[in-house]
């Protein structure tokens, strides 16, 4: 008898030790794999790169993300920004075309929506020409129409300073704006994670987002005679079409920006939403960005 009971408890005891070997053998082999499901964070060649969760606002990715840093025409963004938070704005309000505005993109050597002196431009259609071709012109236009003032160059200061109080609003703390398109004169940075800010911003504006995913666009403009003219605007941003649910941002280049990108896609409900700074060329701007989408997704 006593050796029977013995037996069971013999078997019991290796059953136990058995048991407790498969749990940790099997526990481990859970977290291996749990270990190689995580996304490994990407290698980017951009000096700067933020990525976060648009609906939850969490950081998802960031390289150097509290670094300032010129950016470029991404500035534009906080320009459109601007004019959508306006009081009673009206979209369809026209702007007259100032020879100011093309004289600045001639002295500048700058990108231009080619508005044409003495044409009526109505907001909105200022809007696509300011972030699909990256006009300055547009750039000037809105900021000319949008400032306060009895001056031109009191009217572009009073908005540029909308630009900075939008900022300090927004809670920016490594922000500030001299210009109203990104031709700055020194003082004119920001980081990736406060551009993405500034985006994501933005796009809580039904026209902002219906302006940055449009590839391209066909707009009717009056002209000076009281005829009319269609303008034909390309987006810079070469994401649209080419990377899965892409819905935007920006690009943005310069002497010392180099070569700039703030991004956004949607898929599957879920929307990431980032900056890339500082990058070396057109084209890795581009892989950067698709490279830090895609871990955003994975996340």
């Amino acid at each position: 008898m006593n050796i029977k009971i013995k037996g069971i408890r013999r078997v019991s005891a290796t059953a136990t030790v058995a048991l407790t070997a498969g749990a940790v053998i099997a526990g481990g082999a859970f977290a291996s794999q749990a270990q190689a499901a995580a996304p490994k964070p990407p290698t980017i060649v951009a000096k700067g790169g933020y990525v976060m969760n648009n609906g939850t606002g969490k950081s998802l990715f960031s390289k150097a993300a509290d670094t300032r840093r010129s950016t470029g025409s991404t500035t534009k963004i906080m320009t459109a920004r601007v004019v959508l938070a306006t009081k009673g704005l009206n979209l369809d309000s026209k702007v007259t075309i100032q020879k100011a505005y093309s004289d600045y993109i001639v002295s500048k050597g700058a990108s231009s929506a080619r508005l044409i002196v003495g044409d009526k431009v109505t907001v909105r259609q200022l809007l696509y020409g300011l972030m699909l071709p990256s006009g300055c012109d547009a750039a000037y236009a809105l900021a000319d129409k949008f400032g306060s003032g009895s001056t031109r160059a009191a009217r572009v200061k009073s908005f540029i300073g909308k630009m900075n109080s939008t900022a300090k609003t927004l809670g920016l703390k490594n922000t500030h704006f001299d210009s109203f398109d990104g031709i700055g004169n020194g003082s004119n940075y920001s980081t990736p994670k406060d551009l993405t800010k500034i985006a994501s911003s933005a796009m809580k504006y039904s026209t902002f987002r219906s302006v940055v995913k449009t590839k391209s666009t066909k707009q009717k403009v009056t002209t000076k005679s009281g005829g009319y003219r269609y303008m034909s605007w390309t987006n810079t941003n070469k994401l649209l079409g080419s990377y899965s649910g892409a819905i935007g941002v920006k690009t943005g280049s310069g002497p010392s920006a180099k070569y700039c990108l703030v991004f956004a896609a949607t898929r599957k409900g879920k929307t990431v939403i980032g900056t890339v700074l500082t990058a070396t060329s057109e084209s890795t701007r581009t892989a950067d960005a698709k490279k830090l989408m895609d871990y955003g997704f994975k996340k």
